[in-house]
């Protein structure tokens, strides 16, 4: 979710197409970007954290995001086609879902086993799978929002520049989110539930758009579950086990 796409923004950012007033609104869009990305950040700590160093795990969303923004980029640029192209938006919505799904699973069976960080699993999983991973997930997440801010202004210099605070606001966030998941034990569970609204909503705006909720019930939602995935803290105790 993106500022761009909340509507009762629209005027504000459409009042912002001189450059002068958008220097002024830049603090607040940064600020809006981080705050409304939350989803999107949380699953791309979550898909980071398998690389295990902290090293890899930021270099690996460097390089993630910045193949990101190049997709955002021409998505921007191509904003009509994927409007209109149902296709695309039908399988981020489909990527979306099996995000959710496989990796609520997979937390469930670690639950079960002791953790091994020499699993087949581990090995397997490179840093070139983890960047074109997070690049992915954040394409997936982007189709909506893209459209969005494309129909709130016709400058295309002011779009581009809400799609870099965006990548740039997901780079803040996700590393604050990577070391809130070794505290917070239901946090990863709420982001991927989370990610698995964004999918529905999707799949709403393709086959039933009358019923789609509106943005503050969306929102509303994802706060419940942010929520409740910073209820439960890991224990000092635990964290020094």
């Amino acid at each position: 979710m993106e500022a761009e796409s909340i509507p009762s923004l629209s005027p504000l950012i459409q009042a912002a197409d001189q450059w002068g007033e958008l220097l002024v609104l830049l603090p607040l869009l940064v600020a809006l970007e981080a705050v409304l990305s939350a989803d999107n950040a949380i699953a791309l700590a979550a898909i980071s954290r398998r690389l295990h160093d902290p090293k890899l795990q930021g270099q690996a969303l460097n390089l993630g995001l910045g193949l990101a923004l190049v997709f955002r980029l021409v998505l921007i640029a191509a904003a009509q086609w994927v409007l209109d192209f149902w296709p695309l938006q039908l399988l981020a919505a489909g990527y979306l879902l099996w995000l959710c799904v496989t990796n609520l699973r997979q937390a469930d069976a670690e639950d079960d086993e002791p953790a091994d960080d020499s699993s087949a699993e581990a090995a397997q999983t490179g840093l070139s799978g983890v960047v074109v991973t997070l690049a992915l997930t954040d394409l997936a997440f982007s189709l909506d929002s893209v459209a969005a801010a494309v129909a709130v202004s016709d400058n295309l210099l002011l779009v581009m520049t809400g799609g870099v605070l965006g990548v740039v606001a997901l780079r803040l966030t996700s590393g604050l989110f990577i070391r809130w998941l070794e505290v917070y034990t239901r946090l990863e569970a709420a982001g991927y539930l989370a990610v698995g609204l964004v999918g529905i909503r999707l799949l709403l705006r393709l086959a039933a758009p009358q019923v789609v909720p509106p943005e503050w019930a969306l929102l509303g939602i994802v706060a419940l579950l942010f929520a409740w995935g910073f209820s439960n803290r890991v224990s000092d105790a635990e964290a020094e086990g």
